[in-house]
């Protein structure tokens, strides 16, 4: 990787960060009051979803329109678009650990390196999962 496309990552990475630390996603009490219907629901991080998609939404648009990146690296955009069971099964995994634990895989890594203990036994756990499952697909192949 070239060093303009490192330091882009890096300011990418960085806003991506603050933006987690600001919108209160990397505060496992913030999001479990998110997904609290039944109780004390804070529906604020709902505006920070919805404002994600949109930007995502109108990046992933322009992309679709070209075959390499504004710093000349090709365009790697997703190519599957169906449902299947085991997107089902990720997603469900995906929802579980994140309403047992408040946090998905950006936040926590935004609040170990603020130092929440919480973040780095679901870091370990996450880490140990995707071994897990590197060994199941490599036996699968």
């Amino acid at each position: 990787m070239r060093w303009p496309a490192i330091i882009v990552s890096f300011a990418a990475g960085l806003l991506f960060g603050l933006g987690l630390m600001l919108s209160g996603m990397a505060d496992p009490a913030k999001v479990l009051g998110f997904l609290d219907l039944a109780g004390r629901w804070d529906p604020s991080l709902a505006f920070v979803m919805f404002g994600a998609i949109a930007v995502g939404a109108f990046a992933f648009a322009v992309a679709r329109r070209h075959t390499s990146s504004w710093l000349g690296l090709p365009m790697q955009l997703p190519k599957a678009a169906g449902i299947t069971p085991r997107l089902l099964l990720g997603s469900a995994l995906f929802g579980i650990g994140w309403g047992v634990a408040g946090f998905c895989p950006g936040p926590a890594l935004v609040a170990l390196g603020m130092g929440a203990g919480k973040a780095l036994a679901f870091v370990l756990a996450m880490l140990a999962g995707m071994g897990v499952f590197e060994w199941l697909e490599a036996r699968r192949r």
